[in-house]
């Protein structure tokens, strides 16, 4: 089967599920993004699995099963998204053994299992009818160029660094409730610049 391969464009709070995130893949030749709700602890975990740098004073549950299957002699191999049903996404974590060669599959959440790539550096897949059914394509370059020039104001790294949290965190929201995600992003690492100096 043809697989296309999608990259980790950033988490934002759903603006439609209280207490949920939204986990934007994204494949990269179309430019077609898959939303993917998600719960506030799987966020934190690919959160953390994402910046490498960061290590929770305890293991969380997504470490502890790295741990394992490094002990097994077993590596990560890819994640399949290959259906949606009713909003729901089904996905496949596929290891090999490094002595054996074994393959092993394993029926996963989602967001169990983008957890476990980013902590594998693995490569994520779907299917184009998956992208068909539930990806969405971003118009962003129909805006006028007042917006154009706010939208790349916004995103100039030396321009966000001179706002105050709550402004950031305002124009965080507006980018996600306007689903400019790119904004969104370089928005939400800036915050999250600022939190790591705090801590």
């Amino acid at each position: 089967m043809d697989y296309k391969q999608l990259i980790i464009r950033g988490i934002s709070y759903s603006q439609t599920q209280s207490g949920a995130y939204a986990l934007l893949l994204e494949h990269e030749e179309t430019h077609i993004k898959l939303p993917v709700v998600i719960g506030n602890f799987e966020a934190q975990s690919i959160s953390l699995g994402l910046e490498k740098d960061i290590h929770p004073p305890r293991p969380l549950t997504h470490d502890l099963f790295t741990k394992f299957i490094v002990s097994a002699n077993y590596e990560l191999v890819s994640v399949i998204i290959y259906q949606i049903v009713d909003g729901v996404f089904f996905s496949n974590i596929n290891f090999k053994n490094k002595v054996t060669e074994e393959e092993l599959i394993l029926d996963a959440r989602t967001s169990d299992a983008v957890a476990m790539a980013v902590r594998f550096d693995a490569p994520i897949f779907t299917t184009q009818q998956v992208l068909n059914e539930a990806g969405i394509l971003l118009e962003l370059e129909d805006v006028s160029k007042e917006e154009q020039s706010f939208s790349e104001t916004v995103q100039n790294e030396d321009t966000l660094k001179s706002l105050s949290m709550e402004e950031l965190q305002k124009l965080l929201d507006e980018a996600v409730k306007e689903e400019d995600y790119d904004t969104a992003l370089e928005i939400q690492e800036e915050i999250k610049r600022r939190k790591k100096k705090i801590d």
